[in-house]
């Protein structure tokens, strides 16, 4: 067996290793530097960087090799091998700068943001089609490199025939993977619900969380999530509190006594909604909505720049009213009245139930 050959392309491939890393440690900071005017590209170069590392020597090496003397031995498989790794490589910086580019788009919309609603949009959208084209870029890497060996395009070319009945097979099959899909799809482009949305989805109270290529992450207000299916939106009727605003309306309802002067709740109210961070000045409106042979029922209508606001708002609201109603007018408060008066001759009832017996 003749080692010259070989010998020479090893000697060869440390030097294009050695000389590649040198030289993208030295271009690094430059392009980093030059990246630096858009967060977009630089958070797509600093993704792409490994990847690189490892594509820069595969693709020289891929180079090298149709250099090498026809007839040694192992060169097709070396020269296979290596072609396999540059296809992977490939793939792995396309889905790495699929997310770089998606991770830039984020860092330029933030939802830390009052009015995060235009950014909410953006970053739904972002994820989920950065997610779709990441899959497109697997799928299609995973296909190219099955196309390298022969075997595998005879299996494919054989297959073809019966596609059809496999297609309706795997079709019936993977019916549930298909249709949250394509529901991803179609929250990415008609946007029913967005990256931190408040939902009421099964009588439960929560924000968006997180949206994956198949399911929706819902953080409740007590901390656990809730994993719904993408297809199930489509499907189901559900509240989006925070649709096209975060603004939102909030009722607090008091039962109180007829006695007590309307004009004087409407006025501590209002003092109370002025002090509390957690009202927008939009709505502040008592109304007496509901009457019962005991009581009078008042309902208090604020507003608020989003639905946590709005509770806490009502909650202060509604210790502050109870608390006012207590100190001013406690005789207004919900009581229980009954007219006591004894029945048509109970007197004479009761003294014979008293008297001695003979």
């Amino acid at each position: 067996m003749n080692l010259g050959p070989w010998a020479q392309f090893v000697t060869l491939a440390l030097v294009i290793v050695v000389a590649t890393q040198i030289a993208h440690r030295i271009l690094r900071p430059i392009v980093l530097r030059l990246a630096g005017f858009s967060s977009v590209l630089l958070a797509v170069v600093r993704r792409c960087d490994q990847p690189v590392q490892w594509l820069v020597p595969l693709a020289t090496l891929q180079v090298a090799l149709q250099g090498m003397p026809e007839g040694v031995r192992g060169v097709d498989t070396v020269e296979h091998l290596n072609g396999v790794l540059t296809i992977a490589v490939i793939t792995w910086m396309a889905t790495a700068a699929i997310r770089g580019a998606a991770d830039g788009v984020i860092e330029l919309h933030p939802c830390s943001l009052s009015d995060n609603l235009a950014a909410r949009r953006v970053q739904t959208q972002t994820r989920v089609l950065s997610r779709i084209a990441s899959g497109a870029a697997l799928v299609a890497g995973l296909a190219f490199i099955l196309m390298t060996f022969p075997k595998a395009r005879q299996l494919g070319a054989s297959l073809l025939a019966s596609a059809g009945v496999a297609g309706l097979v795997v079709g019936i099959a993977a019916r549930s993977v298909f249709s949250n899909l394509l529901a991803g799809l179609q929250i990415a482009l008609a946007q029913p619900i967005r990256i931190d949305d408040v939902l009421i989805v099964e009588g439960e109270w929560g924000r968006v969380e997180e949206i994956t290529a198949t399911y929706v992450v819902l953080k409740i207000w007590d901390e656990r999530r809730l994993i719904v299916p993408l297809g199930w939106f489509i499907d189901h009727p559900f509240q989006n509190w925070t649709r096209r605003s975060a603004e939102i309306l909030g009722t607090v309802f008091l039962w109180v006594d007829y006695a007590l002067p309307v004009e004087a709740v409407r006025a501590e109210t209002q003092r109370l909604c002025e002090r509390s961070p957690n009202w927008d000045r939009r709505v502040c409106v008592v109304q007496v909505t509901d009457a019962s042979e005991c009581s009078m029922q008042l309902r208090i209508l604020v507003s608020s720049t989003a639905s946590g606001q709005n509770f806490d708002l009502r909650c202060e609201l509604r210790e502050g009213l109870i608390a006012f109603l207590h100190r001013e007018y406690p005789e207004a408060l919900p009581r229980l009245r009954a007219e006591l008066s004894p029945l048509p001759g109970a007197g004479t009832h009761q003294a014979a139930m008293t008297s001695p017996s003979a």
